[in-house]
């Protein structure tokens, strides 16, 4: 815990360390008036009390009182907003880290649980320390004065109350490890719940369209039940690890008690000392209950620490270095790659996409198109062989630099919930007002933009829901024209739509891939008779490769791929 404490601590080390120092003062401020009540019970058992010298301390304990509010005031403040900055700084970094991670990492882990892990683990941070920091201080340093001084005013005394610790804290312990046992499992259903009920709302349409709304229901509803058994997990069974440490406690209290009747009986014990135990003694006691509560909510805390040191921990693509190649042609040497480790999508590839020229890639669902489009984007690393740009090792170039020299217009397209004009812009945040026009005409956008009552300015919605799939196309396409990078990769973006959506995104198309590096993704073969070149892969290798006109003399794979996709053509329901 303290080690995952120290790892947050450090993006605000110098406001952490002023907070601490107010804690601390503050704490001190709050154990001095037990010590002023005891000089005046002392004093009130004088023979011939000082009323002067009593009055003078209730004066300097109501001083105390006022500057311990102060205290306490700027303490609060600087604790709270250190705790603030540390959690914008780990937000921060959780989102500069998952850009630096490949693909990969992301094929094993659940979207969720990362949104899980940047939100809700690092605000369980947030707020059970922002918190906890007073009580925890305090405790300590009010724990460690009253038993010091106690301990000096009579040890026989004052070693009873300490002896509960040494049976409290393992108590506590044990406590801790089962909030950090099952505190995993509630932030597992947690997260599991979070994904069912998207699921649940994301599925709606389809589920109402097959009359599936109670089973997709108790979906949702099994999770749910899970998230409650394990959150009544997580407080009831270390519970009672708690509240046996809290009767411990009161025990000795009354141990000491009867002792200090038994010395007081005696007459090895004065009076006023027994009433100071009396008093302080079970004040004692207090900051232990409040520490041992906040014990095992740090532990839970915890929890949401490890996840957090887990994800910064995960391995990065290599850096590489700031390299351009001269040329931009790409070639694939002996590449094999796979998304598990036994199991391979490509085997042994090589060819060569040259400068200037488009290269098609066709073959069935799952034979490793999409893989090559990501491998040339560094989405990937390849498990052996070599990706190369310009005769440059993709691996030595840094995965940044090789961002910026490629473009890519996928199927499936994502917009941020902004304008088009800001989706547009995301092509080259330094263009100009002008060039994201021509980019927008250049990608046929004009011919619907012009009929929206904002135009450009007009807001897209959450993953550009407020534009049909032909429109997010051609927004897409000019982000690419506007970026104006040497290679552009295709995962063929006409296949799924309308006849005039279609002639609109071809002729977008058209304009972005002149004088490119263009490697697209084909379903319709129609639409990459004329290409440089067309690799028909199977098998997660490349069984045909050379233009139509050839493959189709060849008559292999590529021609009966050709005539299905001729005879589906005239395909009629009767």
């Amino acid at each position: 815990m303290i080690r995952n404490i120290l790892y947050c601590f450090r993006f605000d080390a110098g406001g952490m360390r002023k907070a601490l120092v107010w804690e601390v003062v503050h704490s001190f401020l709050l154990s001095a008036p037990s010590g002023m009540l005891l000089v005046i019970i002392w004093e009130l058992f004088r023979a011939d009390p000082d009323t002067t010298r009593i009055w003078g301390i209730v004066a300097l304990m109501g001083a105390m009182f006022v500057v311990q509010l102060y205290v306490a005031r700027q303490a609060m403040i600087r604790s709270n907003v250190s705790i603030y900055r540390i959690s914008t700084q780990l937000r921060l970094n959780i989102g500069n880290k998952l850009q630096r991670l490949s693909m990969g990492y992301y094929k094993h882990r659940d979207p969720g649980d990362l949104a899980s892990v940047a939100l809700q683990d690092v605000a369980n941070f947030e707020q059970i320390f922002g918190h906890s920091i007073a009580n925890i201080v305090t405790a300590i340093i009010g724990t460690v004065a009253l038993s010091t001084f106690l301990i000096i005013l009579d040890f026989r005394l004052g070693l009873t109350l300490v002896a509960a610790l040494g049976i409290v804290f393992p108590l506590a312990y044990l406590g801790q490890r089962l909030v950090r046992r099952y505190g995993r499992q509630l932030i597992a259903a947690r997260t599991q719940t979070n994904a069912r009920f998207l699921e649940y709302i994301q599925g709606m349409r389809h589920a109402r369209a097959y009359g599936m709304t109670g089973r997709s229901f108790r979906t949702l509803e099994a999770a749910l039940d899970a998230l409650r058994i394990r959150s009544i997990r997580v407080e009831a069974i270390p519970g009672p690890m708690i509240l046996s440490a809290g009767v411990i406690l009161e025990l000795f209290f009354v141990l000491m008690v009867w002792m200090g009747l038994y010395f007081l009986s005696g007459q090895t014990l004065e009076i006023p000392v027994f009433i100071a135990f009396l008093i302080v003694g079970y004040r004692l006691y207090e900051p232990l209950k409040i520490l041992m509560v906040e014990y095992g909510v740090l532990s839970f805390m915890n929890v949401s620490l490890d996840r957090i040191v887990e994800l910064m921990g995960a391995d990065e693509q290599a850096a590489g270095r700031n390299l351009q190649p001269e040329q931009f042609d790409i070639r694939f040497s002996d590449v094999s790659f796979g998304y598990h480790a036994d199991q391979l999508v490509l085997k042994g590839v090589s060819f060569e996409a040259r400068a200037g020229q488009m290269t098609a890639i066709v073959g069935a669902s799952g034979s490793g198109k999409t893989t090559v489009l990501s491998l040339m984007a560094r989405f990937w690393e390849v498990t052996s062989g070599k990706v190369q740009i310009g005769g440059i090792n993709l691996v030595d170039i840094s995965p940044e630099q090789v961002y910026t020299m490629i473009s890519e217009v996928f199927q499936e397209v994502y917009l941020f919930d902004g304008s088009i004009y800001d989706n547009i812009l995301i092509g080259n945040p330094t263009a100009t007002a002008a060039e994201v026009e021509a980019a927008a005409a250049k990608a046929q956008l004009m011919e619907f933009v012009e009929e929206l009552p904002e135009g450009l300015g007009t807001m897209v919605g959450e993953g550009g829901r407020r534009l049909s799939g032909g429109q997010k196309q051609r927004v897409s396409i000019a982000r690419a024209l506007l970026k104006d990078a040497p290679i552009i990769l295709l995962d063929e973006a006409t296949s799924s739509l309308d006849p005039e959506n279609e002639i609109y995104v071809q002729r977008a198309i058209h304009e972005l891939v002149r004088n490119k590096t263009v490697v697209v993704i084909a379903h319709r073969l129609s639409t990459i008779r004329n290409a440089d070149q067309i690799l028909v892969l199977g098998e997660g290798q490349i069984q045909e490769q050379g233009m139509h006109g050839e493959l189709m003399a060849a008559r292999g794979q590529y021609a009966r791929m050709w005539e299905l996709q001729a005879a589906a053509g005239v395909w009629k329901m009767a």
